[in-house]
C-alpha cells in the first residue's frame, strides 16, 4: 500500500509552512533518514527526512508553494514491490486540493524572422495583483524593518521573496537592483540557467568553510531524527558519591600491581548496566509496531573524538568486572580517537551513558541515541550541603539525568531505574558483590 508523505509539524506551534525545495524527484529510491525536502516556517528553514523506505511515486505539492497546511499530503511513496504508477494514482486529486504556487510569466515563442532581444528585462517585483509572494521569514523581517515588499524583486522559486532579497534594504526602500546583463541567447534559455547556491551564513564575517566528515553527517542525521521523532522525558536525581569514591580508591590500591586504574566513569557504567537488568522495562527499543526487550545490558559510552562524538559499547556491563570495564574503555576510547573502531564496536547497544562532569557541567539533558530507549547524563561531582541522618553536612554530590523514550518507557518505570541507579552508586558494594 502506498505511503502518504505529509507536511510535518516542525515546531509545536507550526500550522503551515512553505515547501521551499524538493531534494528528491519522482522515481528516486529513498530510505529512512534520507533528506526529502526543505521546509520553511516563519522562524527557520529545516530539512525534512524520510522515516520509511520506498520509491517516490508522485510529488503532489510543487516546490515554492506557500501556506501548505500541516498534515497535507505532499508526496506518495511506493513500498517495495509495489507499482509506482498505481501508488501515484491519488496524485491528481491531491494536487487539486494542495495550495498552488503562482505561475511564472510565460515567454512567447518568437518567429524565426523576429530579431532576438538585445537584453533581458529586469526582474519584476514579486507581486501578483495585490498579493506579494514572500516567504514567512521574509515577511517577518520586512515587518520588523518596515520594508515595502511590493517594491522588491524575488529571487526564490517563482519570483518569491526570500530572506536574501532583504539584505541591505532599509525602511521604506528596496535594495538597489543591478541592471540585467545583455543576453544574446533567447530569454527562455537564460531562464533555464541554474540558480546560484543558497548561502546560509553571513559572508561578511571572516570565516572558514569545512566540509563535514561522514561521522559528523551521521551525528547530525541521527540526532535530528531523535529529537524530531522520539518524545523525550527527563528525570533527574542527586546522588551522593562519597561511598563510590572510597570504593574506587580501595580498588585502585588493590589493582595497582596489575596496572589498572579505575575511573569514576567505569563504576558508573557498571551501575547503569546493573540498573538496566534490575529494571528490564527500561532496557528496550520501540519499533513502531513492537517493543523489543533485551535480556542483556550493553552500555554505549559517549567518547569525544577530533571528528565528532562516537559511542563504543561495553557488552554485558552488568556482569563485567570494574577492572574489565576500565581496560575495555581505555582501549576502545584510544582507538575511537584514532578512527580505528570496527562497526560492531560502536553500533548497537541497549542504552547509553554520557559524562560531562570532567568539564565542570553540573547537569544536562542528553539526546537519546536511536534505536535505544534511554541515555544517562552524568554531571560533575561537587561538594554541596547535604542532609545526612537528619543533620546538615557537606557531601560530594552529582546530578544524573535520564532521558527516556516516552513511547516505550512510562515515567514510573524511568523513575524506578533512576532510583535503582542512585542506590547502587550510593551503596556500591552491592553492584560488585
Amino acid at each position: 500500500m502506498a505511503i502518504e508523505l505529509k507536511m510535518p509539524a516542525l515546531s509545536p506551534t507550526m500550522e503551515e509552512g512553505t515547501l521551499a525545495k524538493w531534494l528528491v524527484k519522482e522515481g528516486d529510491a529513498v530510505k529512512a533518514g534520507d533528506l526529502l525536502a526543505e521546509i520553511e516556517t516563519d522562524k527557520a528553514t529545516m530539512e525534512f527526512e524520510a522515516v520509511d523506505e520506498g520509491t517516490i511515486a508522485g510529488i503532489l505539492v510543487a516546490e515554492g508553494t506557500d501556506g501548505v497546511k500541516v498534515g497535507t499530503v505532499i508526496a506518495m511513496i511506493a513500498e517495495e514491490g509495489e507499482d509506482a504508477s498505481s501508488a501515484s494514482a491519488p496524485k491528481a486529486a491531491a494536487k487539486e486540493d494542495a495550495p498552488k504556487p503562482a505561475e511564472a510569466p510565460k515567454v512567447e515563442a518568437k518567429s524565426a524572422d523576429a530579431p532576438a532581444p538585445a537584453s533581458a528585462p529586469a526582474p519584476a517585483p514579486a507581486a501578483s495583483g495585490d498579493r506579494v509572494k514572500a516567504s514567512p521569514l521574509a515577511r517577518r523581517i520586512a515587518a520588523e524593518k518596515g520594508i515595502d515588499l511590493g517594491a522588491l524583486a524575488g529571487s526564490g522559486p517563482n519570483g518569491r521573496i526570500v530572506k536574501a532579497d532583504l539584505d541591505g534594504a532599509k525602511a521604506g526602500e528596496a535594495p538597489a537592483k543591478a541592471a540585467a546583463p545583455a543576453v544574446e541567447a533567447p530569454v527562455a534559455a537564460a531562464a533555464a540557467a541554474p540558480a546560484p547556491a543558497k548561502v546560509w551564513w553571513d559572508e561578511s564575517i571572516p570565516h572558514e568553510v569545512e566540509k563535514l566528515s561522514n561521522i559528523r553527517k551521521t551525528i547530525a542525521r541521527r540526532l535530528t531524527e531523535s529529537k524530531q521523532t522520539v518524545p523525550h522525558i527527563y528525570l533527574t536525581v542527586d546522588i551522593r558519591l562519597d561511598a563510590l569514591l572510597k570504593l574506587r580508591a580501595d580498588l585502585n590500591k588493590a589493582l595497582e600491581s596489575r596496572g589498572v586504574k579505575l575511573s569514576v566513569n567505569d563504576l558508573l557504567i557498571k551501575a547503569l548496566g546493573v540498573a538496566l537488568e534490575a529494571t528490564p522495562k527500561c532496557n528496550v527499543t520501540f519499533t513502531g509496531d513492537n517493543l523489543v526487550s533485551y535480556r542483556r545490558a550493553d552500555v554505549s559510552v559517549a567518547v569525544s573524538t577530533p571528528t565528532g562524538l562516537i559511542t563504543p559499547i561495553i557488552r554485558d556491563a552488568a556482569n563485567a568486572s570494574p577492572s574489565s570495564i576500565s581496560t575495555q574503555m581505555k582501549e576502545l576510547a584510544g582507538r575511537a580517537k584514532e578512527g580505528k573502531l570496527k562497526p560492531e564496536e560502536y553500533q548497537g547497544g541497549t542504552a547509553s551513558l554520557s559524562n560531562m562532569g570532567m568539564f565542570g557541567i553540573k547537569q544536562f539533558e542528553a539526546v537519546i541515541n536511536p534505536p535505544q530507549g534511554m541515555i544517562m547524563a552524568i554531571g560533575a561531582g561537587e561538594k554541596r550541603p547535604y542532609v545526612i541522618d537528619d543533620a546538615l553536612a557537606i557531601a560530594t554530590v552529582m546530578s544524573a539525568t535520564g532521558s527516556f523514550d516516552h513511547r516505550a518507557i512510562d515515567g514510573a518505570d524511568g523513575a524506578e531505574l533512576m532510583k535503582v541507579f542512585k542506590e547502587l552508586v550510593e551503596a556500591p558494594l552491592g553492584m560488585i558483590a
